[in-house]
């Protein structure tokens, strides 16, 4: 097969202990998906059904990079989130059958350009130019529920040049990576290489070129991202 240009790389995401990469399908994310933090977003953290956005597979970065400040924006934001792979494909999967199709777990930072995402809120437009720009979403490698099970609790945090500004306990989703694997298959045929970004805890906020963003969830590797003076 031809092509009128050459084909952009598979974006892929390392996989810790492998050899082999796993390549990234499509990027869903969840919106407001713990108490604390819908409340500093000015909403009412009812459970009502979860909602989804989606970054673009190569918005990917990877552990320990240094990224340039984005453009249109004064406001970036940082959102450390437990990220689920999944490993097989599903639509209508039930929530008793939905960690069968979880390949592994990562942390996730949904970088977000916050002043931007705001004002398509307010004005009832897509986030797409806040959330889907390029180099929104960091990612440490993805340990294989084969080598360490499923994760359901155990702390998540992020700090700021070595300054803690969100921890919570994984817990404390309003909708667990179950329900979610299940109420997004039946608006997606999910696929292998599907990532979902399973939304921030408390404490967002601004960073800024020279910033050192580190993040954990309890198991899995610290996801370290740094912002280099200049811009994109």
């Amino acid at each position: 097969m031809s092509y009128v240009f050459t084909p952009p790389q598979q974006p892929s995401v390392e996989v810790k202990g492998r050899s082999e990469r796993f390549p990234v399908h499509r990027i869903y994310c969840v919106g407001r998906n713990y108490e604390a933090h819908a409340r500093e977003m000015g909403k009412d953290p009812t459970r009502e059904p979860p909602f989804f956005f989606t970054k673009p597979p190569d918005a990917i970065v990877a552990n320990h990079a240094t990224i340039p400040y984005p453009t249109r924006t004064r406001n970036l934001h940082h959102e450390i989130e437990l990220v689920v792979a999944l490993g097989a494909p599903g639509r209508d999967v039930a929530v008793a059958r939905a960690l069968d199709h979880v390949y592994g777990y990562a942390v996730g930072n949904d970088l977000t350009r916050r002043d931007l995402q705001l004002e398509a809120r307010d004005k009832g437009r897509p986030w797409d130019t806040g959330k889907a720009f390029d180099r929104s979403a960091a990612i440490t490698a993805i340990r294989p529920v084969a080598d360490g099970g499923h994760v359901a609790s155990g702390t998540i945090w992020l700090a700021v040049n070595g300054e803690i500004r969100q921890k919570a306990d994984v817990r404390e989703l309003i909708w667990g990576v179950p329900e979610l694997i299940a109420e997004l298959s039946t608006l997606f045929e999910l696929a292998p290489g599907d990532l979902i970004y399973t939304g921030t805890p408390a404490g967002v906020s601004a960073v800024k070129p020279g910033d050192r963003m580190e993040g954990a969830v309890e198991g899995l590797d610290t996801l370290v991202t740094t912002i280099q003076l200049g811009t994109d």
